[in-house]
C-alpha cells in the first residue's frame, strides 16, 4: 500500500464536507432547501417534521466552518492510519 500525505488528504476531506454543506446553505439562503428536504424525506418512507429556518449568514459560515474542520481531522487522521497500516 503506497503512503498517502495525511496534510492533502485532510484538505480533500475538509473540502468535501465543506463544500457539501456550502450547498445546502446555498439551498436555504434560495428558498429551495425545504422543498429538496422533503422530497429525500419522503422518497425514504418518512413523513417530514422538519422545517427549515430562514438563512443566517453567520449560522451558515458555523456550519462550513465546523464541518470542514471535522472534515479536515477525519482525514488527516485517516492518512496517519493509513501510513501506519502501511508499514
Amino acid at each position: 500500500m503506497p503512503a498517502v500525505n495525511p496534510w492533502k488528504l485532510g484538505l480533500v476531506f475538509g473540502l468535501f464536507l465543506g463544500g457539501y454543506h456550502f450547498a445546502w446553505a446555498a439551498l436555504v439562503a434560495v428558498g429551495w432547501a425545504q422543498p429538496v428536504l422533503n422530497f429525500i424525506l419522503r422518497i425514504h418512507f418518512i413523513a417530514p417534521v422538519w422545517t427549515v429556518t430562514p438563512f443566517n449568514i453567520a449560522d451558515a459560515a458555523t456550519l462550513i466552518g465546523i464541518t470542514g474542520g471535522i472534515g479536515f481531522v477525519a482525514g488527516w487522521l485517516i492518512g496517519l492510519l493509513w501510513n501506519c497500516a502501511a508499514r
